[in-house]
């Protein structure tokens, strides 16, 4: 919702400036060159170069401040009748209401099913309640509408982890690390699975 308020505000300040020039008397004299017209970056181009800064950054501590605003932006809906049921939702959760948590998130993937995030919470839902093939279900939907949701992707690898799928955790967590390569768990959970079948090899 920030960014329509920002474009908001652009129009409403470019009409008042085209007003403003209207009702000034005429100038005599060579008429100044027309002003190239102002440049406003969308939100997804504005998420897919925060996305690129990430892939490039190795400081661990800058990559997590690119991270946490590609969060951020994951988050927003776009929709206020959303975001009050997600809302909803992360206090049922904070309050062990697990199935009022779940009917918010249900209604939420009715009205708006190209929302990634809410098929990531409502993953991360399930596995808190032990239901891991629900779980690995959402994250599923999460990566077909976002194939570089690098939490849901973490989700998934510690998921195969548990379950004994050693191969296909590390290449989660490769994938993982192609979109977030500064992530030190993450390059430690890769380390650890390497060296593991590494040595089930000899």
């Amino acid at each position: 919702m920030r960014f329509f308020r920002l474009s908001a505000l652009i129009l409403t300040a470019a009409l008042a400036g085209h007003a403003t020039a209207q009702d000034a008397p005429a100038t005599t004299g060579p008429s100044a060159p027309p002003s190239p017209p102002m440049s406003v970056e969308s939100p997804q181009a504005a998420q897919e170069k925060l996305l690129t800064d990430l892939k490039r950054e190795r400081d661990p501590d800058k990559a997590k401040q690119l991270a946490q605003q590609i969060l951020v932006n994951w988050s927003s809906s776009g929709s206020a009748t959303v975001d009050l049921l997600m809302e909803w939702a992360n206090k049922s959760i904070s309050d062990k209401k697990n199935a009022a948590a779940l009917d918010f998130l249900d209604r939420v993937t009715l009205l708006q099913p190209d929302y990634p995030e809410v098929f990531n919470r409502r993953a991360t839902l399930y596995y808190a309640m032990g239901d891991v093939r629900k779980s690995m279900a959402d994250v599923q939907r999460v990566l077909s509408l976002e194939p570089r949701y690098f939490p849901a992707i973490a989700g998934m690898a510690s998921i195969l982890t548990e379950n004994g799928e050693d191969e296909l955790a590390l290449k989660a967590w490769e994938r993982f690390l192609a979109i977030y390569p500064a992530e030190r768990t993450a390059q430690e959970n890769m380390l650890k699975l390497s060296e593991k079948l590494a040595g089930s090899r000899t």
